[in-house]
């Protein structure tokens, strides 16, 4: 078999990719119910959680408040299909690996697979980043700006709303050294030009900032930071795997080559 070739080349009907694709989608939702049931008895206590860094700042003798008649139950509950979809990434992500893993290169794999479980990982930080360190910084700014004589009592619903676009938020600008790895392993950009663009980055990273948080120099500078970080952390390990993807290409071009025949 040439060098050229993915690892387990082979050729499948059509019918055989669709049936596979099923099956680990199959196992895909099956793997967020199985979580999802394991939790629903714990709903209530999972809300109370999540919603722990606004409760910490209301005033005194208020609460959260529900307007809509099913809101008590229908919160808690998608609050808790979320969490067991965002806990069930891990085997989503394994079964998408698995469906297009035969059909990658080695050196692809050795690349493909740190990618993988590195956006797991920066996934769960940036949401708990969010939590332990945004959220209570915007939940204090909130209350400190509130009117007086009006009394800060949040809907159950429109909480969950707000901090699902911030946990989803957060969590995709954590993927940051990521999406850098990859445009520069796939030649879209080299390490020079991302060097030579930083400071439209760091700029970029403070306007993020700026709209996901309040209007206050900390929480701002709280996420341009570490996004610059991330980026910085993304050239480093882009450089590595550009060269390794170099060295890769120059000893499969090599060994492609035919032999020398003798005059």
């Amino acid at each position: 078999m040439s060098a050229d070739l993915p690892e387990d080349d082979q050729q499948m009907p059509l019918i055989s990719h669709l049936t596979e694709l099923r099956t680990r989608l199959l196992r895909c939702v099956a793997a967020i119910f199985v979580i999802f049931a394991g939790l629903f008895y714990f709903s209530e206590k999972i809300y109370t959680l999540v919603s722990a860094p606004l409760r910490a700042y209301l005033p005194a003798g208020a609460t959260m408040i529900a307007t809509d008649v099913a809101s008590p139950f229908l919160t808690p509950f998608k609050l808790t299909m979320i969490v067991a979809l965002f806990l069930s990434m891990p085997v989503i992500l394994y079964q998408i690996w698995g469906f297009i893993a035969p059909g990658l290169y080695k050196h692809e794999k050795r690349v493909a697979v740190p990618l993988l479980v590195s956006s797991i990982i920066l996934f769960y930080a940036g949401m708990a980043f969010a939590y332990f360190l945004v959220f209570p910084l915007i939940f204090k700014f909130f209350a400190s700006v509130t009117p007086e004589g009006v009394s800060m009592m949040t809907d159950i619903a429109s909480y969950l709303d707000f901090i699902m676009t911030l946990f989803f938020a957060f969590g995709v600008a954590f993927e940051v050294p990521v999406a850098v790895v990859l445009v520069i392993w796939i030649g879209l950009v080299d390490v020079a030009y991302l060097k030579k663009m930083r400071p439209y980055v760091i700029i970029g990273c403070f306007v993020v900032g700026m709209v996901l948080t309040p209007p206050d120099v900390l929480s701002q500078t709280l996420l341009a930071v570490p996004m610059w970080m991330l980026f910085e952390v993304g050239l480093l390990f882009g450089g590595l795997v550009r060269k390794r993807s170099d060295g890769d290409g120059s000893e499969t071009s090599n060994d492609a080559q035919p032999p020398a025949t003798l005059p």
